[in-house]
């Protein structure tokens, strides 16, 4: 989907649409979770600071995130997806890799197929979303962000090969920022650069990942699309516009984290074992403290007060600028076990 949160702000509120808007992000210290394409040309981004984000464009209007009503959207677009294929991963709330290889449509074209389900979403949802089409997910997720937004590109079979060597490295899906500077002092810039290592000089100098960069790189991936992905953990977490010195002070924030928790795991329909606290100090280290417990938890009241006991476990460092709760150990995962327990036969769908 283009711009997710900003466009479904703007589609329920037509006063917002052609500004630059930013989800989240208010006050000085606060993140924002998305932007719409207007505040896009200002150089405004998710993850990035509201304070940042107004200096660049000073028109910008904040709005407060309604993960309600993202989500309802979000049902509504999925809905479209399984009219086509039942093999259908979810990202996130915006976006999915969906496996057309057989689909219930009978259409040998999957570009076809990715226009009318695109032609679709905005027909019925009043959104645009934006497609990449190729023989596997990783070439197909960096396929969706050329022609974006409410656009679509195609890699066919015999061009996926020199789609990939003319390629920044930064466009490689899952290489990041600090991968990427590592890469470059080793020479690699392009898709080409990184085809040229051998497996052994990947895996010396980035561990695990690069027997994963030797295969993608030549277009060769195995991980299929994936209907029951399981979730494995929930969050939620605040940015302080000043910081907090004192645990006194931080009880009230918790509250309001565990209750914004409570609501997200209610949505998703899980709970889990595993609470932590995600602290981060004025000097931006990080510390994390959790606890397992001995029972499945969604409870705003269990969720808090094991996060305060957290809290005080041990003396704070430094004053506080973040603060955040996630639940994890979910009972997706138990279910997940269950139902490999209960399969006896597996089918594999090629591209």
């Amino acid at each position: 989907m283009d711009a997710f949160y900003a466009s479904v702000e703007q589609l329920d509120n037509p006063k917002l649409k052609g500004k630059p808007l930013a989800v989240g992000g208010g006050g000085t210290r606060g993140v924002i979770s998305a932007a719409s394409y207007e505040a896009r040309k200002f150089g405004v981004k998710s993850a990035m600071s509201g304070n940042l984000a107004i200096k660049l464009c000073p028109e910008l209007i904040f709005v407060r995130p309604n993960f309600v009503r993202y989500n309802e959207i979000s049902k509504q677009v999925k809905k479209i997806f399984f009219d086509y294929t039942d093999l259908v991963e979810p990202l996130s709330l915006d976006e999915a890799y969906l496996d057309v290889t057989e689909n219930k449509k009978g259409n040998p074209s999957a570009s076809l197929i990715a226009q009318e389900i695109r032609h679709r979403i905005f027909k019925e949802v009043g959104l645009t979303a934006s497609a990449g089409i190729s023989i596997n997910k990783f070439v197909a997720k960096i396929a969706s962000d050329f022609n974006k937004p409410n656009g679509q590109k195609t890699v066919n079979p015999e061009e996926v090969l020199a789609f990939l060597e003319v390629l920044d490295i930064r466009k490689f899906y899952g290489i990041g920022k600090v991968t990427a500077e590592k890469m470059y002092q080793k020479g690699i810039f392009t898709g080409a650069d990184l085809k040229s290592k051998t497996i052994e000089f990947l895996e010396t100098h980035f561990g695990k990942s690069g027997k994963h960069y030797y295969y993608i790189v030549r277009g060769q991936q195995q991980s299929e699309v994936k209907p029951h992905r399981a979730r494995r953990s929930l969050a939620a977490e605040r940015t302080f516009n000043n910081n907090l010195t004192s645990e006194v002070f931080m009880l009230e924030k918790l509250e309001r984290i565990a209750e914004e928790l409570s609501k997200r795991l209610e949505l998703n329909k899980v709970s889990g074992k595993t609470v932590t606290l995600k602290i981060k100090y004025s000097d931006f280290t990080l510390q994390t403290r959790s606890k397992t417990l001995p029972y499945y938890v969604k409870n705003k009241a269990i969720i808090l007060e094991t996060a305060k006991n957290l809290l005080y476990q041990d003396n704070l460092k430094e004053s506080v600028r973040l603060l955040g709760i996630s639940l994890s150990n979910l009972n997706t995962e138990k279910k997940k076990i269950l139902e490999k327990k209960s399969v006896s036969v597996q089918l594999k769908f090629g591209f």
